[in-house]
C-alpha cells in the first residue's frame, strides 16, 4: 500500500439494515468519499442477498477505496426476506450483530491492504458498535438517520414510565381520548400530545421489544463521542437547541439527499442500495402530466395495510378524478398480495401509473407532481421538503408520528388523513390540497422550506459548514 494511501482516513459505516437507514448512511459515505476517505460500507446477510436479487450481482463492485463487507444477521430463515419482522430485525442487531462486526473492523485495522480506522460511523440505533469501538480503541460517532423530533421523544420513554403515564392499563387507551393530552415537559417540543409521540408508547407493556429497543439505543447515543443529524438548524431549531444542552457535540448535515449532490464519482451517484427495484418509466410517465397535478402515493418500505385500508386509498384516488402515480410494493397488504380490484384500474387507466417502486427523490422533484400522500418517514419528509411539495401524512409508526405533527402544526406543510381513512377522506383532502386555498397556503409554505434547505446545504449554509466542522473535528486523527 503507498504512503498517499496509507494515509488516507478511513471511515467504517455500518447503517440499521432496512433501507430507510441504509440510503442516508450511504449518501454521508459518499460524501465523505469525495473529502478523500477510504470507506468500508458493512451490511448484514440477508440485505446482501436482497440488494444483489434487485440490482444486479455487480451493483456494490466499485472503487478500490469504496468497499462493502458483509455480516452474519442471525435471523431465523422466515425472517430473510426485503422486509423483516422489525422487532425480531431490532432483537437480532442487538443479539447478534457485536461479535461479527468487531472482529471484521479488528481484521480490517491489522490489514496492509487498507487505511488504518479513523472511525467508526454507527446508526443510532446500533449502540453495540459503540462498545466495539470502545475495545478496539476507534473513534466512533452516532448517526441519527430519523428526525430531531423524534429522537427527542425517544428520549423521554423512561419520564412517560416515571409519570405513571405508561403503561396503559388496557387498550380502551386507543378510543377514549386518552391520546389527546397535552405533553408540555419535553424540552424544545411545543403543542403536542401522547399521539404525536413515537408510536411505541402505545404499549400496555413497559418490556415491549420496541418501546425497550428504541428508549434504550437513543439513550445510549450520548455514550458516543458525537451525533449526527440529517435534518437542518432551522427545520428544527428547538428541539436541536434542547438535545445540545444535553449533549453538545451535535452535527447537522442534512438534508443529506442535496447535501450529497457534491458527490464528484461517477460510479458512486447512481448507488442506491434498493431491496426494490425502481420503476425508471415513473419520470416518464411524469412527463406528460401538466405541472403540479399528480398526487404522488408512497408508504415507505415498512408500511402495511388491510386488504379494506388499500381498497379505500384505491376508491378516493380513482372518485377524485387527480391523476395519481402510486407506489404499491408486493407485500403491502397485510397477509395477501397488493391486488387492486379490475374496476378500478378500468376507472384509472388514463390517468393512474402504479409502480412496485420507483426512484422517489426524482419523483418529487419532477414539476408535475402537487402532493405527497406519505406515512411521513424522515427520508419522504425530508424529501418532499426539498421538492417544495406539500404532505398529505397518513404515519404508519416509529418516528413518523412526530414527523406528522411537525409538518402540519409547526411547518404548514401538511394535512393529516385520518388513520381509519375513507375514500370520503381522500377525496376531499385532495380536493383541498390540489384546488383549494389551504393547498395553496402549504404550497408557498412547502416553497419557502425548500429554499431554507437549499441554503442550508450551499456553501456558508449551517449544514454545509456542520459537514466540514465534523471532519476536522472529529475523523482527522493520528
Amino acid at each position: 500500500m503507498s504512503k498517499s494511501v496509507a494515509d488516507k482516513p478511513h471511515a467504517v459505516c455500518i447503517p440499521y439494515p432496512e433501507q430507510g437507514h441504509t440510503l442516508p448512511l450511504l449518501q454521508l459515505a459518499k460524501l465523505l468519499h469525495s473529502n478523500g476517505f477510504h470507506i468500508t460500507f458493512v451490511i448484514p446477510e440477508f440485505y446482501h442477498d436482497h440488494i444483489r436479487h434487485s440490482q444486479g450481482p455487480d451493483v456494490m463492485k466499485g472503487l478500490s477505496d469504496f468497499q462493502f463487507r458483509i455480516i452474519p444477521d442471525g435471523l431465523p430463515p422466515s425472517e430473510r426476506k426485503a422486509s423483516p419482522d422489525v422487532p425480531t430485525l431490532c432483537d437480532s442487531t442487538r443479539r447478534n450483530f457485536l461479535n461479527p462486526f468487531k472482529q471484521l473492523v479488528a481484521g480490517l485495522n491489522s490489514s496492509v491492504e487498507v487505511p488504518s480506522i479513523s472511525c467508526i460511523i454507527a446508526d443510532g440505533v446500533l449502540s453495540f458498535a459503540i462498545k466495539a469501538a470502545e475495545e478496539l480503541g476507534i473513534p466512533e460517532v452516532q448517526f441519527w438517520t430519523a428526525s430531531a423530533c423524534g429522537f427527542m421523544g425517544y428520549l423521554y420513554f423512561d419520564e412517560l414510565i416515571q409519570r405513571g403515564i405508561l403503561p396503559f392499563k388496557d387498550e380502551t387507551f386507543l378510543s377514549d381520548g386518552t391520546l389527546d393530552t397535552p405533553i408540555n415537559w419535553i424540552p424544545g417540543m411545543k403543542n403536542i400530545r401522547l399521539r404525536d409521540l413515537p408510536s411505541f408508547i402505545r404499549t400496555t407493556n413497559i418490556d415491549d421489544v420496541m418501546f425497550d429497543f428504541m428508549g434504550s439505543e437513543t439513550r445510549n447515543c450520548f455514550s458516543s463521542s458525537a451525533i449526527i443529524f440529517n435534518t437542518f438548524d432551522e427545520l428544527e431549531h428547538d428541539v436541536l437547541e434542547a438535545i445540545s444542552t444535553k449533549f453538545p457535540q451535535i452535527y447537522t448535515v442534512g438534508p443529506l439527499s442535496l447535501l450529497s449532490k457534491e458527490v464528484t464519482e461517477s460510479h458512486l451517484k447512481p448507488l442506491r442500495l434498493s431491496v426494490w427495484k425502481e420503476d425508471q418509466k415513473c419520470p416518464e410517465w411524469l412527463d406528460t402530466q401538466a405541472p403540479k397535478s399528480v398526487v404522488y402515493v408512497s408508504f415507505g418500505c415498512l408500511t402495511t395495510v388491510t386488504d379494506q385500508k388499500l381498497r379505500e386509498f384505491a376508491w378516493g384516488l380513482a372518485e377524485s378524478k387527480q391523476p395519481f402515480l402510486w407506489v404499491l410494493r408486493p407485500d403491502m397488504v397485510l397477509g395477501d398480495a397488493a391486488i387492486l380490484p379490475e374496476d378500478f384500474l378500468e376507472e384509472t387507466k388514463n390517468r393512474g401509473f402504479l409502480a412496485s417502486w420507483c426512484p422517489q427523490e426524482q419523483v418529487l422533484a419532477h414539476p408535475s407532481v402537487g402532493a405527497f400522500l406519505t406515512h411521513c418517514g424522515w427520508n419522504s419528509t425530508l424529501e418532499g421538503i426539498c421538492g417544495g411539495v406539500p404532505l398529505i401524512c397518513w404515519p404508519f409508526f416509529a418516528d413518523q408520528q412526530p414527523n406528522t405533527r411537525y409538518a402540519c402544526v409547526h411547518w404548514g406543510i401538511g394535512m393529516e388523513l385520518n388513520d381509519d381513512v375513507k375514500r370520503t377522506d381522500i377525496i376531499a383532502i385532495l380536493k383541498e390540497i390540489m384546488e383549494g386555498d389551504k393547498g395553496k397556503e402549504l404550497r408557498q409554505n412547502a416553497e419557502e422550506w425548500k429554499r431554507k434547505a437549499e441554503h442550508s446545504t450551499d456553501v456558508g449554509g449551517s449544514s454545509y459548514g456542520n459537514f466540514n466542522r465534523l471532519i476536522k473535528e472529529h475523523f482527522y486523527v493520528n
